[in-house]
């Protein structure tokens, strides 16, 4: 039996006109709606509104409570597959989003936290979240909403009206719902647990009709049909709850409207650290008005798919089985991409429109429905994060690359539909073996992937959508395989990626070959539809201006310096010889990084200054890298990943030996050059070139320079670009280059 607070309904039906009212016992409470409706142009949406207010403070004297405020909604467009969101957050966000850091709440790599407390010491929310500008208003005596000219009331008819409208005024809808049923109790007589652990009371409206207008970009259009879904659900956090947040919770929720009128709503919701589940149920509202209640509610996920923004990955298609109360349905998203991306929702969740069908206790049945899905799998740090990343990559090469290709892919890859004559007598599984596997047999065995998603995420950063580049993931990767493919035939290498090299497999002459056609084969996916003839000629000129760097930097990395050597341990080097080694790490990585995000840039819409500032902050994180690899390979990889010191076994000048020349008197910088050009093969000479650098400081010289340069870097581009997740990510990522241990 649960103890109710004062405000909170007894048994017996839902008095609409009291209830909807903000509850103040309640610590959260919000007022949701969704709708699936047709237009008088035939088109049929659906969208998605939640109003919030939390509980922040509590004057001691007054005992008034202060509140925070945000609203979140979306409208999903299956015909176009297009999905507009909307993020608003209360005014002192910033000051909340540092309590929660401060109590350890949020990302728990340390890197994104840095990377967060430097936007909200600012007083900044990065996007898509966005600050209320007005005021927001909860009356007291009426359900009556205004969250910054975004309206939800209770007519005196018993209606319910919405009004909203995005920031860039062409998305927004006028829409009254009419309840055309009773209110419902969910859970165990209305009770359920919240997201935060807390008491919840919660009760829904299955059935409105809809009437009013949605605005799309092309204008307003008429609603002529369609059904609506209203939830109310307020609560408080237990007593013996220290604080809140204290529980990570995942869940998955439905709401699913039938067309024989049928009604049903069901969640599930575990606890993210240790499974435990905190409750599953389901409620059968049958169109008579009566309710049925379950609890052996089993959600089964299927069909994962992988946001390009975020890297979350998300079920795309749920079977909902109720074995008590007959039911088996599938709920199939209309389609993927309706990830509402958020910092309220650790940073995103997946919520919208869902096909349904299946059968209640023999009798088949369809709908349309809406799906929650929030936590479970949250990446929570940057080495998830890249490996997420890696994995899409890996994806994005296998469609483009398949080991049993079509003819159609053939022929895309190397000739075009204007050029069937190309395809005559090409053998198909003889192309698969003697180019698509070569280039597959690096790629696959994965690395690092920051390249790849330099260019989606300065589309974004200067904000552009990157979805519309989706095949760009895995045109930064084939540049990157193919310069190694051909490197290891020139170095005469054995090992790459944790495997025989590309050309101890198939023979140079075949990986040379797929080495450089890697080149060309990233040419393809280099355009979007509706990218300009400008904007396409500088992409191309762009990427080609990366291969040309990157080969002019293998050409000096070939000859190396060991000709200057002589003169460097003579006059101490210098500047020069430091300018020297960082030419090669500038054209080989610094400069196609630069490329690769100018690219995402000039894609997004950014500015001159913009595409200018992303390209030199990637161009100083390509050359830390670079520098950072220098160090790592004297001071040990993590995971013994490479022989501590094995630039020096290899006999390479690297920053540190530049370095080096002018810290030591000259018979220590001869003693180290010879050294280093003996290629040394006993690991006790290695050891003792390696604690020379280290007592010289020129290691330390290193780490200290890499970070110089990404520090003045972003300072330079942080004004240039506005407060979002993307940038918040770019940030994160300079730290990470710079405190790599691998």
């Amino acid at each position: 039996m649960h103890s109710f607070p004062d405000d909170w309904p007894r048994s017996g039906p839902i008095d609409l006109g009291v209830h909807d009212l903000p509850h103040a016992s309640s610590s959260t409470e919000w007022w949701y709606v969704n709708a699936h409706l047709e237009t008088a142009s035939g088109r049929s949406l659906s969208l998605f509104a939640s109003f919030f207010r939390i509980a922040k403070s509590q004057d001691p004297v007054t005992r008034e409570v202060q509140y925070a405020h945000s609203l979140t909604w979306a409208l999903s467009d299956p015909g176009a597959k297009k999905y507009w969101s909307d993020s608003l957050v209360d005014k002192e966000a910033p000051k909340l989003g540092l309590q929660k850091l401060e109590r350890g709440e949020g990302a728990k790599d340390q890197r994104l936290r840095r990377a967060f407390r430097e936007v909200l010491e600012r007083g900044s929310m990065p996007r898509p979240d966005r600050m209320f500008r007005g005021d927001v208003t909860v009356a007291e005596r009426k359900l009556a909403l205004d969250y910054d000219g975004n309206t939800f009331d209770r007519q005196d008819d018993g209606s319910y009206k919405l009004s909203l409208r995005h920031e860039n005024g062409t998305i927004g809808c006028d829409l009254t719902f009419s309840p055309e049923c009773a209110p419902v109790r969910h859970g165990e007589d209305g009770v359920v647990r919240g997201q935060s652990g807390e008491d919840m009371f919660y009760y829904f409206v299955p059935r409105c009709g809809l009437q009013g207008k949605v605005i799309l970009p092309g204008g307003e259009e008429g609603v002529v049909g369609g059904m609506g879904w209203y939830d109310h659900e307020f609560g408080q956090y237990r007593k013996d709850d220290k604080a809140p947040g204290k529980q990570e919770v995942g869940w998955n929720w439905c709401s699913v409207q039938l067309s024989d009128g049928t009604c049903i709503s069901a969640y599930g919701m575990n606890d993210e650290k240790t499974g435990e589940s905190l409750g599953r149920r389901a409620l059968l509202i049958a169109a008579d008005g009566t309710r049925h209640s379950f609890d052996d509610v089993q959600f089964h996920a299927l069909d994962a798919w992988c946001s390009t923004r975020t890297f979350q990955e998300y079920p795309t298609r749920w079977r909902l089985e109720v074995p008590s109360a007959g039911i088996s349905l599938a709920m199939e998203a209309a389609f993927e991409d309706q990830e509402f991306v958020t910092l309220i929702s650790r940073p995103a969740f997946w919520e919208g429109r869902c096909n349904i069908a299946g059968h209640i206790r023999g009798t088949e049945v369809m709908g349309l429905g809406y799906v929650e899905r929030s936590g479970f799998v949250a990446i929570d740090n940057l080495d998830d994060f890249f490996g997420a990343v890696g994995r899409q990559v890996r994806k994005s090469v296998e469609k483009l690359l398949p080991f049993d290709p079509t003819y159609e892919q053939v022929r895309d890859l190397i000739a075009s539909k204007e050029r069937e004559q190309n395809m005559i007598g090409v053998d198909l599984p003889q192309f698969a073996r003697t180019l698509v596997k070569p280039v597959r047999e690096i790629t696959d065995r994965g690395g690092k992937s920051w390249r790849s998603y330099a260019a989606l995420a300065c589309c974004d950063v200067v904000g552009g959508d990157s979805r519309q580049f989706v095949q760009w993931l895995a045109m930064p990767e084939l540049m990157h395989v193919g310069s190694l493919i051909v490197d290891d035939v020139q170095d005469k290498s054995t090992v790459r990626r944790g495997g025989p090299t590309c050309h101890m497999i198939y023979g140079e002459a075949l990986a040379i070959n797929a080495g450089t056609a890697c080149y060309f084969l990233g040419q393809k996916m280099l355009f979007a539809p509706k990218m300009s003839a400008a904007e396409k000629l500088r992409i191309y000129d762009l990427y080609f201006e990366s291969l040309r760097a990157g080969h002019a930097g293998q050409a000096l990395d070939l000859d190396g310096l060991n000709a200057e050597m002589p003169r460097a341990v003579k006059d101490g080097g210098g500047e020069w010889l430091e300018e020297r080694v960082l030419a090669v790490h500038r054209l080989k990585t610094a400069a196609p990084a630069a490329s690769l995000a100018r690219m995402g840039g000039v894609a997004g819409g950014g500015s001159e200054a913009q595409i200018e500032g992303i390209g030199r902050f990637f161009e100083s994180v390509g050359l830390a890298f670079q520098i950072v690899d220098d160090v790592l390979n004297l001071r040990g990889f993590k995971g013994d990943l490479k022989s501590r010191g094995e630039d020096i076994a290899h006999g390479k000048v690297t920053l540190p030996v530049a370095k080096a020349m002018m810290r030591l008197p000259e018979a220590q910088r001869q003693w180290l050059w010879q050294t280093v050009e003996s290629k040394p093969g006993d690991q006790s000479v290695v050891e003792a070139a390696i604690d020379l650098m280290e007592t010289c400081g020129a290691i330390d010289a290193c780490e200290t320079q890499a970070r110089d340069l990404v520090e003045t870097a972003w300072a330079a581009l942080d004004p240039l670009v506005h407060d979002s997740l993307p940038k918040i990510m770019l940030r994160a990522f300079g730290w990470y280059v710079l405190e790599r241990h691998y």
